[in-house]
């Protein structure tokens, strides 16, 4: 038989009758830490085990958690033992979760007495109600990533100064320097701390095994900017206005400049070291596609159909079908394949499945770029084998078409056809070579114009001949030196 006992946030006489009647009887008391004012007053009147010893033995916590339950599961297979935890046990008490399930397993009875928590206190302190606006309780060792910052935030186990300095900038990277946070220290005790500080401040505060820290971070990150799109929505004449179609263009005119932004990103972006301003700009616009989406979900969620937050569910549901190599179908272990091409091909397959497609090219939008809409058909033509195995057979492919669009020259239907075909060829080459082609060539065209500005800033270029221009033109092409310049003469 296990007991596990909440010894609550402070000494012993906030222990519940039944915690303390529980400890009073047992022959064999196990606490997690002495360093607890309850755990300490317990020890001053009868004999207790503690598990300090294996926070000082283990690599990390989760060993140290391993450790306990195993020690807690060993003496409760001898013999009736209780075992004592700060606060309550089913708060920030992962080994008792460990206890319990292992302890399941074995047909090992366990009884849980609970006890006031730290939670208690805090929200007496500073006179909440969780049920009024909400509440989360987060680890701050453990941050989820991205961190969602929608409602009232508690962080608890902000233990040390390393884990203060990593919470602050987590935090700083949506909030203001200046944005108040509650640090609370020793809950219930004597040495109870409680103040409000600036979060650039939160790292610079006396920091302690019960150190937790509260914040309201008001309308900011995801959370925020749908809160603030649907105000705008209700309040703001354009916004109220708007509908599906009228809002059709501004989505394109936004990825387009979100292609562009990406395309200022070096080539093997996010690998080497990261271009802070180019990403700046991608940061930006990806924002501005995110309004997007979420402006067309809010005006679906006024028909009665979705919202955003079933749109990502939708989609999070079909990235696992689609996945059966990394989570498997109904319960079943994933899947195995033979890298990137079986994964592509799988994908192809289920989708075709799920959509009832009877053609792979059906449902590719006619409306696509045509580099594009010529890319993604030939992935799924690829996907059943229809392809070349390497860029090198692609070429004697590209110099046949280019031979036909020469023979075909003086011929305006002939050469539209076969100019088609060329350009075709030359996405299934940019395809192989794992090139985006409409980024490569709004590259070209970007250089193009710089390369032309260069050849205009040298004066007026009508009544020049073609060597002259030609001239210029590689004198453009020619990388800037490098190093100081001699004064101009």
């Amino acid at each position: 038989m296990i007991t596990i006992v909440g010894l609550g946030p402070a000494g012993a006489d906030q222990l519940t009758r039944a915690g303390w009647a529980a400890i009073e009887s047992a022959d064999r008391v196990i606490v997690r830490t002495l360093d607890h004012p309850a755990a300490d007053d317990i020890a001053r009147v009868r004999e207790v085990e503690t598990c300090d010893d294996l926070y000082e033995q283990a690599d990390g916590f989760s060993e140290v958690y391993e450790r306990i339950a195993e020690r807690v599961l060993t003496a409760g297979a001898a013999g009736p033992v209780v075992y004592a935890v700060p606060g309550h046990p089913a708060i920030a008490e992962r080994a008792v979760g460990l206890i319990r399930e292992r302890a399941g397993a074995d047909d090992l009875p366990v009884q849980v007495i609970g006890a006031p928590s730290f939670l208690d206190v805090l929200m007496e302190r500073l006179e909440l109600d969780p049920l009024d606006g909400g509440l989360q309780l987060l680890d701050a060792r453990q941050l989820p990533d991205p961190l969602f910052l929608g409602l009232p935030t508690v962080f608890a186990q902000v233990d040390t100064p390393l884990v203060a300095g990593d919470l602050t900038g987590r935090l700083l990277e949506v909030l203001e320097p200046d944005h108040p946070v509650v640090v609370a220290t020793d809950l219930g005790t004597a040495d109870e701390l409680l103040a409000t500080v600036a979060l650039a401040d939160l790292d610079q505060e006396p920091i302690g095994p019960r150190t937790s820290v509260y914040l309201d971070p008001g309308q900011v990150g995801l959370p925020g900017l749908l809160a603030v799109s649907l105000r705008l929505r209700q309040e703001c004449p354009w916004d109220a206005k708007q509908t599906h179609h009228s809002l059709a263009r501004h989505l394109i005119e936004e990825a387009y400049e979100l292609m562009e932004a990406i395309g200022r990103l070096p080539a093997d972006a996010p690998a080497g070291d990261a271009d802070v301003p180019a990403y700046l700009e991608v940061e930006e616009e990806l924002g501005d596609v995110l309004l997007q989406v979420i402006f067309h979900s809010m005006l679906a969620a006024e028909a009665g159909v979705f919202d955003i937050e079933s749109v990502a569910e939708h989609h999070r549901r079909k990235l696992v079908s689609r996945h059966p190599h990394v989570f498997g179908v109904d319960g079943e272990p994933p899947i195995e394949v033979n890298g990137a091409p079986e994964v592509t091909r799988n994908w192809e397959k289920i989708k075709q499945a799920e959509k009832g497609r009877d053609s792979l090219m059906d449902d590719v939008p006619v409306a696509m770029p045509a580099l594009a809409r010529a890319a993604k058909m030939q992935r799924r033509a690829s996907s059943v084998g229809f392809d070349w195995e390497r860029p090198a057979d692609v070429l004697p492919v590209l110099r046949g078409e280019l031979e036909e669009l020469s023979a075909a020259l003086g011929d305006t239907e002939a050469v539209e056809h076969e100019l088609g075909d060329v350009l075709f060829t030359l996405v299934n080459l940019a395809r192989h070579l794992h090139i985006d082609p409409e980024m490569s060539l709004r590259q070209a065209v970007d250089r193009f114009s710089e390369r032309f500005r260069s050849m205009e800033a040298t004066g007026d270029l009508h009544g020049l001949t073609i060597d002259e221009l030609n001239k210029l033109w590689e004198q453009a092409k020619r990388p800037p030196a490098s190093g100081p310049q001699p004064p101009a003469t």
